[in-house]
């Protein structure tokens, strides 16, 4: 099977928060957290996922954890900044540290 690349830079955040996603949902304790901040039933993520803004809310997650955000991008091969682009460009608020 043959992944068809993103053709624009929204479909590229979203490649990004996919990733991120299936990220949190490779450590219980981490899923469980953002679900609980997020106010989502474990059993319901599915569904929620299909909601507008639920990629938005996950990159949100990553922003409000540093540490986090950069596990992820070294686990992803990405830049911190292209994680932070993409929770932009899905519009996910400006980062602590970008205001400091």
């Amino acid at each position: 099977m043959t992944l068809r690349r993103p053709t624009s830079s929204t479909e590229s955040a979203e490649a990004v928060a996919v990733q991120a996603l299936g990220f949190l949902a490779g450590d219980d304790d981490q899923l469980q957290r953002f679900a609980s901040l997020a106010g989502i039933d474990l059993g319901a993520i599915r569904e929620a996922a299909t909601q507008p803004g639920f990629l938005a809310a996950v990159m949100e997650h990553f922003m409000a954890d540093e540490s986090l955000l950069l596990a992820f991008a070294a686990h992803a091969g990405l830049k911190p900044e292209a994680v932070v682009r993409a929770a932009h460009q899905l519009g996910a608020g400006p980062w602590e540290r970008d205001h400091a």
